[in-house]
C-alpha cells in the first residue's frame, strides 16, 4: 500500500505546474492534499478526479484558503469531514476516509507565524485535535493521518533550529505537544521510525524568501503518523523533490499493509 501526503499551496497552482502529471505516475492506492486554496465551483475534473482517483473533500469556508482532500483509489466505506468542532470545522482542516479496519486522514494544522492571534488559534486547535486522536487510537482501528502538521518537532527536523526557537513551528509548547501525541498516546512517527538520523533529505517544507530551496534550508512539517500497528508496516518512506508542485514536497510512504 502506498500513501502519498503533499501540502499543495493551491490545487489550482499545483495542478499548472504538473501536480496532477505526476501523480499519475506514482501508482499510490490514497493521496492526501492540503491548502487546496479552491472551493467546489473552483475545481476542475481533474482536480475533482484524476484518473484512476475519486476526490473526498473539505474545502473552507473562506474563499481561497486553507481546504484538504482525499484522492482514493478504491471507493471508501464512509468519509468524515471536520472533527466536530465549528469553528476549525469552517476553515476546511480535516477529511477522513475508512476502508475496512483502515482508515487515512489528511489534516492541515494551522500555521501560527501570520500573528499572535493565529498562533493562539494553533494552539486552540491542538487543544482539541488531542483528545480526537486520543479517540481515534482507542477506538482499536488501523489509522494514518497524512498532513502539514506545521511543527518541526526535534532539532534534526529543521535546519536552522537554534534561530527558531522562539518562532512558530519550533517552539517549546508545540514540540512537547507532539511528544505527547506519540509518547503519551502511542502513535507512529513513520518517517522517523524509518530514518531516525536522517537530516536535509527528510524535509518538506522551505520558504520562498531568500535561496532557502537552493541552500536546502528547509524544515519537516510534513507527517504521516500512524496507528502502531499499520505503522510498523512501513517499508520505505522518501520526500520527492525533483519538481516542485508547491513550498512544500510530497512526502510517499509504501506499507505492507493490504488495502
Amino acid at each position: 500500500m502506498r500513501i502519498i501526503t503533499a501540502n499543495l499551496n493551491g490545487i489550482r497552482s499545483a495542478s499548472k505546474k504538473g501536480f496532477f502529471n505526476w501523480l499519475a505516475a506514482q501508482d499510490a492506492d490514497v493521496v492526501c492534499v492540503q491548502e487546496l486554496k479552491a472551493q467546489q465551483p473552483d475545481m476542475s475534473d481533474e482536480m475533482l478526479a484524476p484518473d484512476g482517483y475519486k476526490g473526498y473533500f473539505h474545502y473552507a469556508e473562506k474563499k481561497g484558503y486553507s481546504g484538504v482532500g482525499l484522492y482514493c483509489r478504491r471507493e471508501p466505506d464512509k468519509v468524515v469531514e471536520g472533527i466536530g468542532h465549528p469553528g476549525f470545522d469552517a476553515e476546511g482542516r480535516y477529511v477522513r476516509a475508512d476502508f475496512g479496519n483502515l482508515s487515512v486522514v489528511s489534516v492541515y494544522v494551522p500555521s501560527g507565524s501570520s500573528s499572535p492571534e493565529r498562533q493562539q488559534a494553533k494552539f486552540e486547535f491542538m487543544d482539541e485535535f488531542y483528545p480526537h486522536l486520543a479517540e481515534l487510537i482507542a477506538a482499536g482501528r488501523e489509522v494514518i493521518i497524512c498532513g502539514d502538521w506545521n511543527i518541526a518537532h526535534h532539532e534534526i527536523d529543521l535546519k536552522n533550529w537554534k534561530g527558531n526557537l522562539k518562532n512558530s513551528g519550533f517552539l517549546p509548547e508545540e514540540r512537547a505537544w507532539l511528544t505527547k501525541v506519540f509518547g503519551e498516546l502511542g502513535w507512529v512517527d513513520v518517517y522517523r521510525r524509518l530514518y531516525p538520523k536522517t537530516e536535509g533529505e527528510a524535509y518538506t517544507w522551505w520558504s520562498n524568501r531568500g535561496q532557502a530551496w537552493a541552500r536546502n534550508v528547509g524544515w519537516r512539517i510534513d507527517y504521516q503518523i500512524a496507528t502502531p500497528g499499520v505503522g510498523g508496516t512501513a517499508q520505505s518512506a522518501s520526500v520527492y523533490k525533483d519538481e516542485r508542485f508547491s513550498d512544500h514536497a510530497p512526502l510517499l510512504v509504501n506499507y505492507d499493509h493490504a488495502f
